[in-house]
């Protein structure tokens, strides 16, 4: 699907601009809110019917029951070991419900959903044909489209920890309290119109995302993701909502064990240059202990890097990554730390045999 973006002068990308040959002076001027990105390949839902709010609580991971028309929640759609299939950004209008997800998600996520519906009053439909996604920070720099009355905007809950969650990053300062970043919802015929105003290129954004510590499904999650590991019950579970699918491994990591892994925020040396790509090895010492799952040169921070590893290795410790056969100093910036989960006091059973006495 071709974008107006794409023709503006210095526009670098495929699907949708990278960059507009300045991706440090677009970071800047996102930052400061002065900037739109274009990221209309990304995909645009819609459930509508009186139960689409309750039938959706009843199978993802955040409660929706009752959503406010107009605000914004965020939700995961787990599979039955608690591992992650989907990242869903939610508004509701008062009519239908609105499901923004990454490109390439639309499909696996509709069918789902179709298979799900049983005798539930909902309907779902594709519509990323006639809607767009436009992100930027800050306060609002594009018109919402509002074919229900009420404006189509999701303001990232990302920002602090939502009602039900939990953060693990132990931090008197979380960097996504800066973190003002929305998607807003235009339909396709207005992104010609759009284009003339200033515009930052989708690196941009990442590199500001990755700053933030913000997981993204399709750069941070793989075919064994629980959310704990990535820090997400902080904007994206509830944990006492009741069930749904993968809640019980939810739970259970999250009150009695830890998650396996762990993401952190790399700090790279530049010296030469390179940038390491998702994939890239993370070790500690000649063992491999994890992977790098995105990176950026920030404009303030300069190369950094959101990587998953192993739980167990020591936030002191100095890591490498290797990339282009080269190995980049890394120093860790704990985000999950080793400690995360069993947070719950469970009290100790007797063994079997023994004999307590009550307190005198």
């Amino acid at each position: 699907m071709s974008t107006e973006f794409l023709s503006l002068p210095g526009a670098v990308g495929e699907t949708v601009p990278d960059h507009y040959g300045n991706p440090l002076g677009e970071q800047r001027r996102l930052a400061e809110g002065q900037a739109i990105v274009d990221l209309s390949d990304r995909a645009v839902l819609t459930v509508t019917g009186p139960d689409r709010l309750t039938w959706l609580d009843s199978i993802t991971s955040q409660r929706l029951t009752g959503l406010p028309a107009g605000e914004s929640a965020e939700t995961l759609l787990l599979d039955a070991t608690g591992r992650l299939e989907h990242a869903i950004r939610v508004i509701d209008d008062g009519v239908s419900t609105w499901l923004l997800v990454d490109a390439g998600e639309a499909a696996s996520l509709e069918s789902f959903l179709q298979r799900m519906k049983f005798m539930l009053r909902v309907e779902i439909a594709d519509v990323s044909a006639e809607y767009a996604t436009i992100g930027t920070l800050g306060e609002r720099l594009v018109a919402a489209a509002a074919p229900n009355g009420m404006p189509l905007e999701w303001v990232d809950p990302w920002r602090q920890v939502v009602s039900g969650g939990h953060q693990y990053a132990q931090v008197q300062e979380h960097p996504a309290s800066v973190w003002t970043y929305r998607e807003v919802l235009v339909e396709r015929s207005a992104l010609a119109g759009l284009a003339t105003q200033p515009v930052a290129g989708t690196l941009a954004l990442e590199a500001l995302r990755i700053a933030a510590w913000r997981p993204r499904f399709s750069t941070e999650v793989d075919e064994k993701t629980i959310p704990h590991e990535l820090d997400w019950l902080r904007s994206a579970v509830h944990l006492t909502k009741g069930c749904y699918r993968g809640q019980e491994t939810v739970a259970k990591v999250h009150n009695l064990g830890h998650p396996p892994r762990r993401l952190v925020l790399l700090h790279l040396d530049g010296s030469d240059g390179v940038l390491p790509g998702p994939g890239d090895e993370v070790r500690l010492g000649e063992k491999t202990v994890g992977r790098i799952t995105s990176a950026a040169l920030h404009y303030e921070l300069g190369p950094i890097a959101l990587a998953v590893i192993k739980r167990t290795v020591d936030p002191t410790a100095a890591l490498t990554v290797i990339a282009d056969d080269l190995e980049i100093a890394a120093a860790q910036e704990v985000i999950v730390p080793p400690s995360a989960g069993a947070e719950a006091d469970v009290p100790r059973l007797p063994r079997l045999g023994t004999v307590t006495r009550p307190p005198r």
